[in-house]
């Protein structure tokens, strides 16, 4: 698997690149940018739409709800919310946020260095070998791009298996059972040498 590599300089306000490129051989082009919100909101409202994305907690919301809940995330000090494409054309969605700053913060002995995300893939247009889990690692190098970026905190919904299982694959430790509002989630943590080991055990 590539080395993935910072694409451009610039830094949001979480202290990572604005832009992320990796290519995966025999797959294709993972690339992370800001979201934009005029361009991106509308395909973005018809994956959370879907019963696949339940766990999102959108499928309710219109198209101005859910922009409005990105520009939310876009205007905060602490979050960022990235598109992900493949090959050019948008197919994941990825929110990063500080910790500290959020309410699991109140649920485990949060640390400066603890950042959490969220991962959304696109419903597939057809098959990809591969294609998830190297969205899911892509978002997972991106993150650890940021040198503040100590652990990646997750708090899935107990209920979504295939989260879970990614989780898993990636290096994350499993803690406990939190309550968080709107649902019960697994406090869960990764170190970066818990996912370069993830990483190594998938090349060897």
């Amino acid at each position: 698997m590539a080395t993935p590599t910072p694409f451009s300089a610039p830094t949001d306000r979480a202290g990572s690149s604005t832009n992320f490129i990796r290519h995966v051989p025999g797959c294709g082009e993972f690339r992370l940018r800001p979201l934009q919100l005029d361009e991106d909101v509308p395909l973005i409202h018809d994956w959370v739409s879907r019963d696949y994305a339940r766990y999102w907690g959108m499928q309710d919301q219109s198209v101005a709800d859910v922009r409005a809940a990105y520009e939310q995330i876009a205007n905060a000090p602490h979050s960022s919310a990235f598109a992900g494409l493949y090959n050019g054309r948008l197919s994941f969605l990825m929110e990063k946020y500080h910790a500290l700053d959020e309410p699991i913060a109140n649920c485990y002995e949060a640390r400066s260095g603890d950042y959490g995300m969220h991962i959304l893939v696109a419903p597939p247009r057809h098959h990809i070998p591969g294609f998830t889990w190297h969205a899911f690692t892509t978002v997972m190098a991106f993150m650890f791009s940021d040198p503040r970026v100590e652990r990646v905190v997750v708090e899935p919904d107990v209920r979504n298996d295939k989260i879970h299982a990614l989780n898993n694959r990636a290096g994350f430790l499993y803690q406990r059972v939190i309550e968080l509002p709107g649902k019960q989630a697994y406090l869960a943590f990764c170190t970066r040498a818990g996912f370069d080991t993830a990483l190594r055990r998938e090349q060897a």
